[in-house]
């Protein structure tokens, strides 16, 4: 019998790869209308940024960041976070949404999504794929007032992400019976586009689409290699420490290896791997982003945990520039 441990509580944030932080920095922040909630770096690699863009207080569940690193394209495949779904309130919203990214240059389709959702799917400048789907109810996010997205269509969050497998069931016995997932449905993807496949969806904690997860198989797919346009992991909220300690113990229990908690300073994590290879991180929800800066100022400066402060200079003068000339364009 294995320990107990809390509900997965959804999404906590999604962490991909970029190549271009300038570029990045506009797309997420002019075109997304997100707000850039941490200004920071790679604990484990102080020469490439972290960049944490989310709502206006940097919520929960509202995060998408990225590590900056100067690398090729990914090679899509099997093995990989395969689609990033936001949510936005309404079929209208992804009306408006459709309108203005296409006024970017940037290029669209709209689609019925596994579970019945609509959508829409469209890539950022680096080949991140990503996805608007519609979640009614009351938003997870605080509109960004200095947002360029009208408070009432600004993104409300992560909603599902899609995982390219090659196989289905060891990844869905992984969700049920140890994650505590609960099984949704199956079936065919319904766009044509990206080749035949079958989706499995599972949801935790609360459901709705800030806590879908989807399995997409399709066999006969290389497996994927990391690069710019790539997701590096997923992470899941738990309430705090304690929550942590008894993820760690049932993992643990399980045969799953885990890397402990690691101290990130903003929040407190653990990771390991579902079956299939895709990296899982587990994250509290404090103490957040204005443990070391006012949320009027959030985003603003470079940030540093407490363990990086003495290397400042050293770590500034090997970032490259984040805030974009007007040279810099999105295609």
């Amino acid at each position: 019998m294995l320990p107990p441990a809390p509900e997965l509580a959804g999404f906590h944030h999604l962490t991909a790869i970029a190549a271009d932080a300038a570029r990045n920095y506009r797309f997420y922040t002019e075109v997304l209308g997100l707000r850039l909630v941490k200004r920071t770096v790679n604990q484990d690699d102080v020469s490439a940024w972290h960049l944490f863009y989310a709502d206006a207080v940097g919520s929960p569940g509202t995060d998408l960041t990225f590590f900056v690193w100067p690398l090729p394209s990914e090679r899509r495949g099997n093995r990989s976070v395969a689609r990033t779904g936001l949510a936005v309130a309404s079929e209208a919203d992804l009306a408006w949404w459709d309108e203005w990214l296409r006024g970017f240059g940037i290029a669209t389709r709209r689609t019925r999504e596994p579970g019945g959702r609509p959508g829409l799917r469209f890539e950022d400048p680096e080949g991140q794929r990503l996805l608007l789907t519609v979640e009614e109810g009351p938003s997870r996010a605080h509109p960004w007032v200095r947002s360029p997205v009208p408070a009432e269509r600004q993104l409300r969050g992560l909603g599902p992400v899609v995982l390219a497998l090659p196989e289905a069931e060891p990844s869905a016995r992984f969700l049920v019976e140890l994650l505590g997932f609960r099984f949704l449905g199956e079936g065919p993807d319904p766009d044509p586009e990206t080749g035949e496949a079958w989706v499995w969806r599972f949801a935790c904690g609360p459901g709705g689409s800030g806590a879908e997860l989807q399995l997409r198989v399709q066999r006969g797919l290389p497996g994927a290699r990391q690069g710019a346009g790539a997701v590096h992991h997923v992470a899941f909220r738990v309430a705090d420490r304690g929550a942590l300690a008894a993820w760690a113990e049932r993992l643990g229990a399980a045969g799953v290896r885990h890397s402990g908690e690691v101290d990130r300073h903003w929040f407190r994590s653990l990771y390991f791997r579902e079956p299939g290879g895709v990296l899982f991180e587990l994250a509290t929800d404090g103490p957040g982003f204005t443990v070391d800066e006012p949320v009027e100022t959030l985003g603003e400066r470079l940030v540093l945990p407490p363990f990086l402060e003495p290397y400042r200079a050293r770590i500034e003068a090997g970032l490259p520039p984040l805030r974009p000339a007007a040279t810099v364009t999105l295609r």
